[in-house]
């Protein structure tokens, strides 16, 4: 049996997260957005084709007067214009018009991207977001940000667009490669130390089957943090305010990101920002000493990164100038006032900066040290 979680817009219901562990209630699903008389393209990457591809695609068939399946290359790399541009002429090809569907099968690159195409095709075509990995699953599926990177800036290029449903099966976790698990759970662990202190705290106390990726936890473990998503959006969609708390950890991760040229994962670089923001938090009295080692060695036990080799302080500091949350010159930084208690904050200096990048930067140095 599916369980859901309805998300409203403007305190009106908009689309429900619905958590089921296969894709067979699809289907169902998907007869409350009457598209029995339209058309459906599964836009997915070319790893998860092979996985799901054909499955989803039959399921979709009965439902629609026609579906049909677009795959791109699988990769950060194949996230920009040139990807939407292909879509586009897949579209325009196959006769879609305004009122039939998008169905994203994938990570969060195909989700960003399909969300893109269905906010920008003849202005805006309804899609439904099927997520396949843990990131996707626990954050970017959610919320309807959309968007492309552009000359290797992240995410530089976007709309919001809501879709009309978000379907996840924790079933397809069990197929995710272990380095891509553990770096959507960077994000899982972000809405605990933004949001739930308590659910930060279940986190620690479920690690071990967490990490063995038992079902049932991980769906529990699911439904909590798309619940903290799901109440941050509601009360700011566009990102007008509390929303920007869930940047927490991107500004220097984003930053990390660019200057690794993608050879981190997005999850992995999220937990380096957020080792660096809990620095500055402790730096400035917001956070205990113990605090803060404690939330930077809590990463370890996930396989997820708390230092990072070969990078410029100087020229992270210059990639976070050029991140879209920028305002009027200064950072939106994000900041834990304690476990649970998130804050925005303009002040954070260039030094403040510099320092928590070289608090994460391992050196030759502290390698023979």
């Amino acid at each position: 049996m599916a369980e859901r979680l309805p998300v409203l817009y403007n305190k009106k219901p908009c689309y429900d997260i619905v958590f089921s562990r296969s894709f067979e209630e699809l289907p169902q699903e998907l007869e409350g957005l009457e598209c029995e008389d339209r058309r459906i393209c599964l836009i997915t990457d070319s790893r998860v084709d092979e996985l799901y591809g054909s499955e989803v695609l039959e399921l979709l068939r009965p439902c629609c007067k026609k579906a049909v399946k677009y795959a791109f290359p699988n990769g950060e790399e194949h996230k920009t214009l040139d990807t939407v541009r292909e879509i586009y002429r897949f579209l325009i090809g196959e006769g879609f018009d305004r009122k039939d569907f998008l169905v994203a099968l994938g990570g969060g690159v195909v989700g960003d991207v399909t969300g893109y195409v269905a906010a920008t095709y003849l202005r805006g075509i309804r899609y439904v977001q099927v997520p396949t990995t843990l990131l996707s699953q626990a954050d970017s599926s959610i919320g309807g940000k959309t968007g492309v990177d552009f000359d290797g800036y992240k995410n530089m290029v976007g709309a919001f667009k809501m879709p009309s449903l978000v379907y996840m099966n924790p079933g397809a976790l069990a197929t995710l490669e272990d380095r891509q698990f553990f770096s959507g759970f960077a994000e899982v662990m972000k809405h605990g130390l933004i949001r739930d202190a308590a659910f930060y705290e279940w986190l620690i106390e479920n690690m071990y089957e967490i990490c063995e990726r038992n079902m049932d936890v991980l769906q529990e473990m699911l439904i909590h943090s798309c619940t903290i998503k799901k109440y941050i959006v509601e009360k700011d969609p566009t990102e007008q305010g509390d929303r920007a708390l869930l940047n927490f950890g991107h500004t220097v991760g984003h930053a990390i990101e660019k200057a690794k040229d993608f050879s981190l994962l997005h999850g992995e670089c999220v937990a380096l920002g957020a080792v660096a923001a809990a620095y500055i938090s402790w730096k400035r009295e917001l956070l205990s000493m113990e605090e803060y080692y404690e939330i930077r060695d809590m990463f370890v036990p996930f396989y997820l990164p708390i230092s990072v080799d070969e990078i410029d302080p100087e020229e992270i500091l210059r990639l976070t100038k050029s991140d879209k949350k920028m305002e009027s010159g200064k950072i939106r930084f994000v900041l834990l006032k304690k476990i649970g208690k998130a804050v925005t904050d303009n002040t954070v200096t260039d030094e403040e900066l510099l320092a928590a990048i070289r608090e994460i930067n391992f050196s030759e140095e502290d390698a023979h040290a």
